[in-house]
């Protein structure tokens, strides 16, 4: 079992890896596996960057985050100007529905809103807003069109876990409630957990998942 230091060691080494974080304005504690992120960071893509970094690092049971996307004061930029700039990226954005997805912007947090047909339009939309200068968070409550689920999703999901090569399909287990899913069971790595996740999203008629999964 490895210690809290060794992790804090691993996702200092992580984040000085990752280009596209100052990893110098970070700071790093663990205490029984779990890392809290404290510091600023420039942009809010880059406060995903530094999560994501800690996702890959073996021990990491959770992420605790205190950290803060500063917004120089000669630089700032208006919601408006926010607004706008997220709406042209999703329309020149094939994989985005932006004719289906709201936008609402305030002091830097942006609010997407509205249904879409398939997860991965919803993680476009939430990656391509959080690019954006100036943004300081995302709220997700775009929802997804309820479509008839088939009757062996369960299956269907459990197949696809064992199909993976990176995952071991006995320790996961799968719970079907109409369109919602529920995962528990252990895993190695946040990688594992992801990807476990992302494999379920791909079941037809899955509109909501409760990831339980735990990080051993």
């Amino acid at each position: 079992m490895r210690t809290d230091q060794e992790i804090q060691g691993d996702v200092q080494a992580e984040l000085a890896w990752e280009p596209s974080v100052a990893h110098e304005h970070i700071g790093v504690s663990v205490q029984a596996g779990v890392v809290t992120l404290s510091g600023l960071v420039s942009s809010y893509a880059e406060k995903l960057a530094a999560e994501k970094a800690v996702r890959r690092v073996a021990g990491v049971k959770a992420i605790a985050e205190d950290v803060e996307v500063r917004r120089p004061g000669d630089a700032r930029t208006t919601d408006t100007e926010i607004a706008e700039r997220i709406c042209s990226l999703f329309a020149w954005d094939a994989v985005i529905p932006e004719e289906k997805i709201t936008v609402k912007v305030e002091n830097g947090r942006v609010t997407l809103g509205g249904t879409v047909d398939w997860r991965y339009e919803v993680d476009a939309a939430r990656k391509a807003a959080g690019r954006i200068g100036g943004v300081t968070s995302v709220v997700d409550l775009i929802s997804i069109r309820q479509v008839p689920v088939t009757h062996d999703v369960k299956e269907r999901i459990e197949q696809a876990f064992k199909r993976n090569a990176v995952l071991d399909a006995s320790s996961i287990s799968v719970i079907a409630d109409g369109g919602t899913i529920t995962l528990g069971g252990k895993v190695h790595a946040w990688r594992e957990r992801e990807i476990a996740e992302r494999a379920a999203w791909s079941a037809p008629g899955v509109t909501a998942i409760h990831d339980n999964i735990f990080v051993a």
